[in-house]
This record gives structure tokens, sequence and C-alpha cells, in this order.
């Protein structure tokens, strides 16, 4: 099966991970087994940066016969929550990818322990006293030695009575930690001597009160990875100076078990990070705290559950990931590039409808009062399975206001006084005259039909420069609309010096409140893919009843974001 899978993945294009992956497999490494892991923290939602990680990490493992387990990173109590790890788990299942196993870092607490306390008796780790401001202080910089603590040479027996106490409620967060005893002179940072224990008394999601002293990110990362048997650690550029440490402490492992035949390999890619929105879980994490957005899964957000709920289909965010591919060098990708790919994917799935988002009433004077008629529509015409519905037509109806002109210009082939336009899937009509208010606004515009011209009907191929969308005054649904815009008002907010919340782009939501659909629409689900026709993409939100309908659009029909700010 693995060769077959080698085969076909063969014939594409291959990433760098890719390519490591198969020279492992042609040496024979770790018994020519795949496994790999997706590790995220559950301290926040997940956004697109870590869906990044997600095809990679699951993509390698289905693509070389492999498996990939689903590993929580739950080492900090006091910034994790369930909440976090049911949403993760939601927004991966419905990216399309299923693990094998789940797993927590907690699960390995006890051999973390243990492995500490070996450490201890070998000599290769000390209790430090120091402050966090003390122990920062010694460590140097990249140029110049840091300087021993004071505490490095004190006995093992005194480490080890010290250690046990770590982990009672008896002793304060901060007033000890646990280091390994690596090199002060080292010209990378993170091996002189890195904390590899701390002190938090907060209550764990899973463990409860069991634990007070918990193992650091360097120090279980690598020994949890060992313990599952996962033969490739695929992570992100940051982790490249820390790989020499997650290399150490798996030799160390490996002495202590006795285990030399196999080894987890970390591998480096970069991250996914977007103009115009923020990547940092902090960052994120604040905005919904301090109610700047409408909480983790507002469609503004870079979150999955975000732009699931704005309308993207977790094909175009595979898509657009594919598309950008991976590298040794960090970037920042245009959004522009992941409208695009949302809109060529929703194009082919979109349902078509009729929807008017800024009204004014046109009414067909020689229409017969009272009367309706079925039209039929095409739901969509990228799959003639998808079949057709029924939208009626009447003598009163909603078109768009920016779709009339009271003294139109040559080039504009839209409704205006004495011209001609058709109404999709119905007649042709002609404009004779407009009434307005007081102050001159047009409260109705005014038109007649041409009976004969129905769509489909024989000899109604006339041809007229203009087609409108439209709805029924008396056959349609009232519905609030949400126009998004980009979050920031800067192009690469993480980079700039100001705080974020300066950064904000106060127009990044329009409410559009008296908008109308078609009745077809009332049965229409969070989720559904639609098209408002001439508009763009659009989905009910979470919040829509049949009550009041709520329409998030996801996107435009075309990338007019980008040319309106040239």
């Amino acid at each position: 099966m693995v060769e077959n899978k080698v085969e076909e993945n063969s014939k594409k294009s291959k990433s760098f991970v890719e390519q490591f992956v198969e020279e492992d497999l042609a040496e024979g490494k770790n018994g020519g087994r795949i496994q790999t892991r997706f590790p995220p923290e559950p301290n926040g939602y997940i956004h697109i940066g870590h869906a990044k990680a997600i095809c990679m990490d699951f993509g390698v493992a289905e693509n070389y016969g492999g498996i990939c387990n689903l590993r929580f990173d739950d080492t900090n109590p006091s910034k994790e929550d369930t909440e976090y790890v049911d949403s993760i788990m939601n927004d991966i299942s419905w990216l399309g990818f299923k693990w094998a196993n789940v797993y927590y870092a907690s699960d390995y607490f006890q051999q973390l322990w243990d492995f500490a306390v070996e450490l201890i008796k070998q000599g290769k780790a000390y209790i430090d006293e120091q402050t966090s401001e003390q122990i920062a202080e010694q460590k140097g910089t990249p140029t110049t030695p840091g300087v021993a603590s004071p505490f490095r040479d004190r006995p093992i027996e005194e480490n080890l009575e010290l250690f046990y106490k770590m982990n009672t409620p008896d002793v304060e967060e901060g007033s000890m930690v646990l280091r390994a005893k690596l090199d002060m002179a080292n010209p990378n940072m993170h091996f002189r001597d890195p904390i590899i224990y701390r002190i938090i008394h907060t209550p764990h999601h899973r463990t409860g009160t069991k634990w007070n002293a918990y193992p650091m990110y360097d120090f279980a990362h690598g020994q949890s990875d060992f313990f599952e048997g996962v033969t490739h650690s695929i992570c992100t550029l940051e982790f490249v100076p820390h790989r020499p440490l997650y290399d150490h402490f798996v030799d160390e492992l490996q002495d202590v078990k006795n285990i030399h035949d196999y080894r987890p390999r970390q591998i480096e890619f970069n991250r996914l990070n977007l103009t115009y929105t923020v990547m940092s879980k902090r960052k994120l994490k604040a905005l919904v705290d301090e109610k700047l957005v409408d909480g983790w899964d507002d469609p503004r957000m870079p979150t999955v559950c975000g732009m699931r709920r704005r309308g993207y289909s977790p094909e175009s965010i595979r898509k657009f990931i594919d598309s950008i591919g991976y590298t040794k060098f960090d970037a920042l990708n245009d959004m522009a590039l992941l409208e695009a790919a949302v809109r060529e994917d929703l194009n082919a799935r979109s349902c078509r409808v009729s929807a008017v988002i800024n009204p004014v009433k046109l009414i067909i004077t020689n229409y017969p009062e009272g009367q309706s008629e079925e039209m039929e529509a095409v739901n969509n015409p990228e799959n003639e399975a998808d079949g057709t519905h029924k939208i009626t037509f009447s003598r009163e109806l909603w078109i768009e206001r920016d779709d009339f002109m009271e003294d139109a210009p040559k080039k504009f082939f839209r409704l205006s006084i004495d011209r001609e336009v058709r109404l999709k899937n119905a007649y042709i009509i002609k404009c004779t005259g407009v009434k307005k208010d007081a102050d001159g606004n047009i409260e109705e515009i005014y038109a007649e039909y041409d009976p004969e011209s129905k769509s489909g009907m024989e000899g109604a191929n006339r041809k007229v420069k203009g087609t409108l969308h439209w709805v029924s005054a008396n056959h349609c649904l009232k519905a609030e609309v949400r126009v998004y815009d980009r979050l920031f008002n800067v192009e690469n907010p993480g980079a700039d010096e100001r705080d974020f919340r300066e950064l904000l782009n106060p127009e990044s939501l329009t409410v559009l409140e008296n908008c109308y659909v078609e009745q077809y629409l009332a049965e229409k689900k969070a989720g559904d893919y639609l098209q408002f026709q001439r508009i763009g993409y659009f989905t009910p939100d979470l919040s829509s009843t049949p009550e009041k309908l709520v329409f998030n659009k996801t996107v435009g029909l075309k990338d007019s974001w980008a040319k309106a700010n040239k």
C-alpha cells in the first residue's frame, strides 16, 4: 500500500517535506513507518495558519500510507480549556481530515516526570530558586556566554527533594524551576540551561489538582513524539533553533529507555501569514475577550470556524493552501489569493438565487393586477444535476437601486428611461417613467413588459444589452445582509509597532437591514452555499431564523476590493 501511495504521489509536484519523507522511506528508517501528529495547544480556536499545518500533517500520512494522530499540547492549565479541545476537533473534521488516535501531552505527565527524575539523578538537571528576571539576565547574548546559576551544582539529593516539593500545593508559583544542566556558553541560547519544569497551581482540565509542576514545551514535545512513535515531527520555522534541543532530549530519552532503533525527525516549513489580519492567538483572544469582534467565529476572523461561518468551503481553504505551497522562507500571502480560491470553488457549488440588497420598487404597469406566475430558475449552471426551482413573478418587483439611472450614459446597459432590459428568467421590459419624493429621490420606477418575450418562449430571442435580477414584492422575504471588509486597515498589522487595536478597520462590517430575497431561501441553512446573482456569494448566518433571515457575504463575484484600493 505504501509503495502505491508513493508511486501515485510522485506524479505530483512534491514539497521539500515530502522529499525528506521519501528519503527516509528509501533508507528504511523507522521500519518504513510513517506517523505524524498535529499538536495544537488548546488555548484558543485554530486559524488558517493551523489549517496549513493540518493539511501537511494529515496529508503526508495519507499520501504515504501512514497515520496522523491528534495530540493536544496541554501543559499549561492556566490557559487551556475543554471548549478549545472540542472546537479544534470540530474544525479538523470540517476540513475533511480524520485522525487515527487522540492523545494529550498530559497522558505522558508521569513518564515525563520520571524522565526528569532520571536526569536529576544523573546530575543533568537542577532546581534553580532564582527569579525569572535573574535567570534571564544570566543567559547572556548570542555573542557572549551566560553566567552559571549559583544553584547549578547543588547536591543531587537536594535537587530531588526540591523537585518533589515543587509538585505540592505548598510551594509558591515562580519560586523555583527545574533546569537542564547543559552549556551556558552554547551559541544556541536554547541550550543555556533551559527551564524544563515550572510550578502552576491552576487545576488542569483533565488531571485536576494531581500535578502542580508542569513540563515546558521543549521538554514535553519531543518526548511525547517519542512515546507515541512519531516518525516525522513537522512544524513551523520558528522551531528551527529548537531542533538541536529537541534532538538532545530525544537522545537522552533513548539512552534511558535503551531504544536506539527509532527516533522522530523534526522538519520545519514556513508559516501561513495573510494580509490585513493577524495570526497571533493572544491578539485574536483579546479581540474576542474585549468584544471587538462577535466571538471566535466572527466572519472577519482568520479562524477556521470564522471562515466556515462566513461561507468558505473546506475545499476552498485546502485548495488555497495547496496553491501557496510549503517553503523554508516566511512570506505574507495576499488575502485576495484566498478569496480567489474561495470564489472559484463556490462558483462550482453554489445555488443561484435572487436577492435585492439596495431595493427600489419597479411597477410593470401593463401587467395584470393580482396576477402572478412561476418562472423556472436554474440552481447551478455549472452542474445540471442540481436542478431548478420556482421563483414567482408579479406586477410589483424589487430591483437594485444601482440598476437604474435616470440620465444614463451610452455605456450604461441597465435600466433607464426609454431603454429595454431583460428581467432574468422572465420578460423584456421598457422603462416609461419614475415617481420621486419631495427631495427628488426615486420612489418607484414604471415600465411596460413585452408579453411575447418570456424566457424560453418561441420567438423570445430578441436581444437586449442588459439583464437584471429581481424579486416579487408580494412573494419575497425580508432579510438582513452582512457585508464584510478587511478586519484591519494596514496590510501587515502583525509587523506594525502600534497597538493592534488602533489598526482595526471601523468599516469592516456593514449591516443592510432592508433587503429582500426570494421565498426559496426560507429553507436554506447555515453552511449552504449561495450565489446572490450579480452580487456575490453568501451563506445564511448561524443566527438566521425563519422569522429573521440573516445572510453573510462570503466574497464578491470579482475582486473589486483590490481594484478599489490600488
